[in-house]
């Protein structure tokens, strides 16, 4: 992967940072894998506006992704590498031995034509799942469960991994990406190796059309709104604004929000650095 920089030849490309797209080999997504993505642009069923900076955008169509990857015993050979609109990561399309399609998040490494397996006993190599317990200690690894069967939720954007660290009985401990040190149940599935496409934290946007493509309208700061509309807002001149808050009150910037009692906090080895 690499980056590409444009030259100046108006202020829009002068910042402008983009990724190149070497390694995607179609342009037209799998047919069967895909369904309309209605936008919000930030309303409610009511037609109210309910988040704030939302709205316009490119269409998208949704690519059906298969984080479970359960289809066990059957190798699935990789067809083509693709763009996804709805996330950092590219995807790639696996066919299986027995005719079924499916998408799943590219890692680093892998390409066209290569196999990947997904079941207890496969190899752990790059591109295949397998519970925890059976990875090797020190693997990188992404796609994790937090629940065995309930789909990957961690480590799925790009250029993201997470380090099976060490085990504990029924458990995993595994680093995730923010720095946490936390138990993993090692009857949930992961995947080995690195999220794909490492360099989208370097791009740089270069206008401000660019956010409009995505569905981002203009954010105005609290500190410049009047006291009726923003807890921060007010004053004469420059205010500091008070302790920084969102627009209903709720503090941001250093005050913990995390409930105390949470559920999952006995699993937390380790809380992520600030």
């Amino acid at each position: 992967m690499a980056v590409r920089k444009l030259k100046p030849t108006t202020p829009g490309q002068r910042h402008k940072i983009i990724g190149v797209f070497d390694n995607i080999t179609t342009s037209t997504p799998e047919k069967s894998l895909v369904v309309g993505k209605r936008s919000t642009g930030g309303r409610n069923n009511e037609g109210h506006r309910t988040t704030r900076y939302r709205g316009g955008g490119h269409r998208r169509k949704y690519r059906l992704i298969d984080f479970k990857r359960n289809h066990d015993g059957v190798p699935a050979v990789v067809k083509t590498i693709e763009y996804d609109p709805n996330r950092s990561a590219r995807i790639a399309l696996l066919y299986y031995k027995d005719g079924l399609k499916a998408y799943m998040i590219a890692p680093n490494g892998l390409e066209v034509g290569a196999t990947v397996e997904s079941g207890e006993n496969v190899a752990p190599e790059v591109g295949n799942a397998l519970p925890l317990k059976n990875i090797p200690v020190g693997t990188l690894i992404h796609n994790i469960e937090l629940r065995p069967g309930q789909g990957a939720s961690i480590a799925r954007s790009a250029g993201t991994f997470a380090q099976l660290t060490s085990r504990d009985g029924d458990y995993a401990i595994v680093k995730l990406p923010s720095g946490e040190t936390r138990k993993v149940l090692g009857t949930c599935r992961a995947t080995v190796g690195v999220v794909g496409n490492s360099d989208h934290a370097l791009e740089q946007s270069g206008k401000a059309g660019r956010s409009r493509w995505l569905g981002r309208r203009p954010h105005n700061r609290g500190v410049v709104m009047n006291p009726v509309d923003h807890p921060m807002g007010g004053g004469e001149g420059r205010q500091s604004g008070g302790h920084p808050r969102s627009r209903t009150g709720l503090y941001a910037k250093g005050l913990k929000t995390r409930r105390p009692k949470k559920q999952s906090s006995k699993y937390i080895i380790e809380r992520r650095k600030k």
